[in-house]
């Protein structure tokens, strides 16, 4: 049996919002889906959610979608998903999102924003998410934002499975301490988020039980590639280089490099207490890459 009023999930076609989707309709949640008029749905459909057509920098499409809604997961990114309207998507896109929920009434809204998104104003799609959650506060939206850290499960599969490969690729210095994620449990967080016993406004870091290194996780990767995980790493001098001179061109590039030099102050580190509070135990680092291990076969 579902609950009767939906969840809406703002990007569910992505990485991140197809799990979410999951995850709720293993709850008994009924879901429903914002889809873009020219994107397919049909998997969607096909788990049984509800689908409204809309655009992010539609406004009156995304309070159609909100309306009769219990509450909101955002997952939605122009960044990440590389899209040529990114920018337009990460700030008027998420500030009609926080627009439309306060005129739907929406019970809460569930955003995925970044770790130490407001210490980081010179990394654009970072401090983007910060505007976001300041936007929900302004607008009274009930609202909870979960910062994550850098998704493992995407970042170490650049150039293949790593532990097939017994290979990881990192932009940057590889013994740098910064908090991972695993996509598949921010997804059970997001969920869970939607029902949990939290202050509206409250911002929550998301990550392991404590940072480590690209070298650390090739260490614990090697426990399940049958032999010795190497890291190739980009020296950061070059990928400044890199921003410096496409950045003009390419703003994404900029982004990219300005997001790896705050990496390299190892302040990209999370505050699990709360965490733990609200979503149970922390993961560990060997848990975590056990379990990624495992989804890849290994």
């Amino acid at each position: 049996m579902t609950d009767a009023k939906p969840v809406l999930v703002v990007g569910a076609t992505g990485h991140v919002g197809g799990k979410v989707v999951d995850e709720l309709l293993a709850r008994g949640k009924s879901v429903r889906a914002l889809v873009r008029p020219s994107s397919d749905a049909s998997k969607l459909e096909a788990k049984g959610v509800e689908i409204a057509r809309g655009d992010m920098l539609d406004l009156d499409s995304l309070i159609a979608a909100m309306t009769g809604a219990d509450a909101v997961i955002s997952s939605a990114a122009g960044y990440t998903r590389r899209d040529k309207r990114a920018l337009e998507i990460d700030t008027e896109g998420n500030t009609n999102l926080a627009i439309a929920a306060h005129r739907a009434g929406v019970r809460r809204f569930v955003l995925v924003s970044i770790l130490t998104a407001d210490q980081t104003p010179g990394v654009p799609h970072f401090w983007h998410k910060k505007l976001t959650e300041d936007k929900l506060e302004a607008l009274e939206v009930p609202f909870v934002a979960l910062r994550p850290g850098a998704f493992l499960d995407q970042v170490t599969r650049m150039g293949g499975d790593p532990f097939e490969k017994k290979r990881l690729t990192w932009f940057g210095t590889k013994t740098i301490p910064l908090t991972f994620v695993l996509t598949s449990d921010l997804a059970g967080y997001l969920a869970a988020a939607v029902d949990a016993d939290v202050a509206d406004g409250e911002r929550i870091d998301i990550g392991w039980d404590r940072p480590v290194s690209m070298q650390e996780v090739a260490d614990i990767a090697s426990t399940f590639a049958g032999g010795p995980v190497s890291v190739r790493s980009v020296p950061a001098w070059f990928v400044n280089g890199l921003g410096a001179v496409m950045g003009p061109f390419v703003p994404m590039v900029k982004d990219m490099s300005s997001m790896l030099g705050w990496f390299e102050t190892g302040r990209y580190v999370a505050d699990t207490t709360r965490q733990a509070e609200v979503f149970g135990p922390v993961p560990t680092p060997e848990d975590a890459v056990a379990r990624f291990a495992g989804s890849l076969g290994h």
